[in-house]
């Protein structure tokens, strides 16, 4: 019942977000540019050298955070990363994970296996969350992937 109503609000989400309509014949990195919500994420892909990667054939699906998720990180931290780019893709790869997975891939306690070579867990509650993030909007298909839309950064583990 939970996974349906997960499913349910996540196809909703995805068709009143216009941003995103398009995005199933445009690559991940194109689709994160048009939807307007992703000029931090956009801009650390840029920095760290991982625009021809999303670019390529994939397929990945991506935990994307939110322009909100990169400001909401301690004063400075963006700048620093930015300024880092080893330590910005070691963070950027732990939010890809090789592979199509939809939400409807999902099960709790999932545990998948990121580009960065660390695992995040999946949980399946009031929220569908990774690790400690809330994925807000689910399913959203490009060519070459999918975007799951989350509202904060996650930290590989040390």
């Amino acid at each position: 019942m939970l996974r349906r109503s997960f499913i349910a609000l996540a196809a909703a989400t995805t068709l009143s977000a216009p941003a995103y309509a398009a995005g199933h014949s445009m690559d991940i990195v194109d689709t994160a540019v048009g939807a307007g919500s992703f000029t931090t994420l956009v801009a650390a892909v840029e920095a760290a050298g991982l625009v021809d990667t999303l670019k390529g054939e994939g397929p990945f699906t991506v935990f994307a955070p939110t322009d909100e998720a990169f400001a909401a990180l301690p004063e400075g931290t963006v700048e620093a990363l930015l300024a880092d780019p080893e330590a910005l893709a070691a963070i950027l790869t732990y939010h890809v994970v090789a592979g199509k997975v939809m939400s409807t891939d999902l099960s709790d306690g999932m545990m998948a296996a990121t580009v960065n070579g660390a695992e995040i867990t999946i949980g399946l509650g009031d929220s569908v969350m990774v690790n400690d993030a809330t994925v807000v909007t689910a399913d959203i298909e490009a060519s070459n992937g999918v975007i799951h839309v989350i509202d904060k950064v996650i930290m590989p583990p040390m």
